[in-house]
């Protein structure tokens, strides 16, 4: 289920339960959510439509984040990390974390590469602590 932006774990956990895993696994390392967008709610109030259990959590990580903007102002474009969870159509739930050195690599600055490859090592230390399908 891996993209090139993106590592992702099927858990068997609930959506709920994911979901609180994965905010608890993102605090250990460092991580708060700043934002959560459920997008089931939105696509039914804007769109009228039904949708699965979806929720977006923008993750940031207050050192990582200083690092990378001390060294490409503009990097707040992709910023926070985003992490997705959502219900599973084979039960579970599926835990995506982005790839932050994937999304950093296209600026062409060397100097975010650390950063960028300690968010990612931090992140995919969260999705381990999620039970696996």
């Amino acid at each position: 289920m891996d993209t090139s932006y993106g590592i992702s774990v099927h858990t068997i956990l609930s959506y709920e339960e994911a979901r609180e895993a994965i905010i608890a696994a993102l605090k250990e390392q460092g991580f708060g959510v700043l934002t959560e967008i459920d997008v089931r709610a939105t696509m039914k109030a804007k769109l009228g439509i039904e949708w699965r259990k979806y929720a977006i959590l923008g993750a940031c990580n207050p050192p990582l984040a200083h690092q990378a903007l001390t060294n490409e102002i503009e990097i707040g474009l992709l910023l926070p990390c985003n992490v997705i969870v959502y219900e599973a159509k084979e039960g579970g739930s599926v835990v995506s974390v982005m790839n932050a050195l994937a999304a950093m690599e296209f600026t062409g600055n060397p100097a975010l590469k650390p950063v960028a490859e300690e968010a990612t090592a931090r992140l995919k230390r969260a999705l381990a602590r999620l039970p696996q399908a």
